[in-house]
């Protein structure tokens, strides 16, 4: 696959493998311009992708807190899940191991639960109750998911809602829940 970005004094144009795939007549914001191309290489290259009801890798945007995620099944009901956590006061890096399970009478639906755990760092300073998390601060501890994925059938995207409680283990131990909507690309 060939693609081609060029800005003119009229726009910009993006050509992938010989077909325009957009054009404007004024210059754009590049999020919104990078939007529109990620959408469009993904309608292109859907075909050959995971178009059924199942799906054996998915990547996409965890929402709430709001990160980047990417699932793999290593098995039919068995899949590694990390996560890439970025929010105001740091990062952090999840790793999942989740067991599937079908729901009957819904295709494409499955529920999920699994162990797993965490590292990040603070980048800034955060208040947890008497607690003072400073920057350069480590977070380290044990996570559990409990959740539900469906694979849109005939297309390729996979949903996921899910809760994922953690337990911090290091500095000032805490128990916290957060999880989200994730919507991922299947492949």
């Amino acid at each position: 696959m060939r693609i081609f970005l060029q800005t003119y004094s009229f726009g910009m144009v993006m050509e992938v493998d010989g077909f325009v795939i957009c054009c404007t007549k004024k210059p754009i914001n590049m999020k919104k311009f990078i939007l529109l191309a990620f959408v469009s290489i993904s309608a292109l290259v859907s075909q050959g992708q995971s178009t059924g009801s199942s799906y054996q890798t998915a990547l996409g945007l965890k929402f709430w807190p709001g990160g980047i995620t990417i699932k793999h099944f290593v098995a039919p009901n068995r899949a590694l899940e990390g996560i890439a956590y970025f929010w105001s006061h740091g990062f952090r890096f999840t790793g999942l191991y989740e067991i599937h399970g079908d729901i009957n009478g819904a295709p494409g639906l499955k529920w999920y639960v699994g162990p797993g755990a965490h590292i990040g760092a603070y980048n800034e300073v955060w208040y947890r109750g008497n607690h003072v998390y400073s920057s350069g601060d480590v977070s380290f501890g044990i996570d559990g998911v409990l959740g539900l994925d469906y694979k849109i059938n005939g297309a390729p995207i996979n949903l996921s809602l899910d809760f994922q409680p953690s337990l911090d283990i290091l500095s000032d131990p805490y128990f916290s829940g957060w999880g989200g909507l994730a919507i991922r690309y299947t492949f």
